[in-house]
C-alpha cells in the first residue's frame, strides 16, 4: 500500500510523529500530503528552540493551538539576557532583530490563536509585558503561563494577571529579575486559585543603570546613619 492510500486520519497519525521540517518535506511530495500538512488538527502543539525557527514556513498557527513553548538556551542569545545600558552597538543591533522577531510572532498568536491553554517562554529576554498582556486578553481559556528567566517581565505582567487571567491555574515566573515581593503578594491575594512559582525573582538584583544605583546607595546609606 502506498502512504498516499491512507485515509486522512491515519495519514494525520503519522504526521503527528516527525518535527516541524520532516513534516514540511513530505508535505512537498504531493497534494494529497499538502493537504495533511495544512490540516489545523495536526498543529495544536508547538515547539521552538531558537529566534529563527520562529520566522521559518514549516508550521501553522490557527485556533487549533493549545500548547505552545518557546525556549532557548544557546551562548549566543543570551546576549539577550544582558541589562540594555551594558550593550554594546553590535549587540543593541542583535538583540532589536531578536526583538522584532518575538513580539511579531507572539501578535500573531495572539491574532489567531485565541484557544491557547498552556505558553511557556524560556530565555526569551525580548518578552515585554505589552505581550503578555495581549495574550491575556486575547487567549481567555489559557490555564498555564510559565516565564523563566524572561528578564524584561515587571510587575506589569502579574497586575495583567490579576485583571484578564480569569482561567489561569498555574504561573511560573522563576528568575524573572524585575519582579518584585510586592507584586508576588497581589497576585496570591486577588487569585487564590493559581499556584505561583517565583523562584528567586523577587531576591535578584533588578535592571537600573549605574547612576542610579549609586544614588540608592547614597540613600541608604543616610538612612543607616540616621
Amino acid at each position: 500500500m502506498h502512504i498516499t492510500q491512507l485515509n486522512r486520519e491515519c495519514l494525520l497519525h503519522l504526521f503527528s510523529f516527525l518535527d516541524k521540517n520532516s513534516r514540511k518535506n513530505l508535505a512537498k511530495t504531493c497534494h494529497k500530503l499538502l493537504e495533511v500538512f495544512q490540516d489545523p488538527l495536526l498543529w495544536s502543539l508547538l515547539n521552538f528552540h531558537s529566534p529563527a525557527e520562529l520566522k521559518k514556513d514549516n508550521f501553522l498557527l490557527g485556533p487549533a493551538l493549545k500548547y505552545l513553548s518557546i525556549c532557548w538556551y544557546s551562548e549566543r542569545v543570551k546576549v539577550c539576557n544582558i541589562e540594555d545600558w551594558m550593550k554594546n552597538s553590535f549587540q543593541k543591533d542583535f538583540c532589536n532583530r531578536h526583538e522584532n522577531t518575538v513580539s511579531d510572532f507572539l501578535l500573531d498568536v495572539c491574532n489567531r490563536c485565541p484557544n491557547l491553554l498552556s505558553l511557556t517562554l524560556s530565555g526569551c529576554g525580548h518578552v515585554t509585558d505589552d505581550c503578555i498582556l495581549l495574550l491575556l486578553r486575547n487567549c481567555p481559556n489559557l490555564k498555564t503561563l510559565k516565564l523563566e528567566n524572561c528578564v524584561r517581565i515587571t510587575d506589569r505582567t502579574l497586575e495583567a494577571v490579576t485583571l484578564y487571567g480569569r482561567a489561569l491555574r498555574t504561573l511560573h515566573v522563576d528568575f524573572c529579575r524585575n519582579i518584585t515581593q510586592a507584586g508576588l503578594e497581589k497576585v496570591r491575594e486577588k487569585c487564590p486559585s493559581v499556584m505561583l512559582r517565583a523562584e528567586r525573582s523577587a531576591n535578584m538584583i533588578p535592571d537600573s543603570k549605574p547612576e542610579k544605583k549609586l544614588m540608592l546607595e547614597k540613600a541608604s546609606r543616610k538612612l543607616v546613619q540616621l
